[in-house]
């Protein structure tokens, strides 16, 4: 192998790792949405009341306990989609760099 070549390899192994850092950063604050999620439905779930206050920007608006429930499950499923998708590309990034490695020794 050329040193060019190699120089190459080298170059994409390092942008694979920038890509690296920045998913696992982006699964990090997913995972952390995930866990405020999980704790806000076992809230709602524990209470006897019918109605509770939902934070929208600077204001709370009121909505039924039912309602909330359902948009904290949604945007959990949300979350959980995204976190998979993010899991399979640092699988494959992962795969990417450990050819390079070969290639290079």
């Amino acid at each position: 192998m050329s040193s060019q070549q190699e120089q190459q390899l080298l170059q994409q192994a390092q942008l694979l790792q920038q890509e690296l850092q920045m998913l696992e950063t982006q699964k990090a604050t997913l995972d952390l949405e995930k866990t405020e999620l999980e704790r806000a439905l076992k809230e709602l779930e524990g209470t006897n009341e019918k109605e509770a206050y939902k934070v929208a920007g600077s204001i709370l608006i009121k909505r039924s306990v039912d309602e909330l429930k359902g948009e904290i499950k949604e945007k959990k499923e949300l979350v959980g989609v995204r976190l998979q998708a993010i899991e399979k590309r640092v699988g494959k990034i992962k795969e990417k760099l450990n050819e390079i490695k070969e290639k290079i020794s």
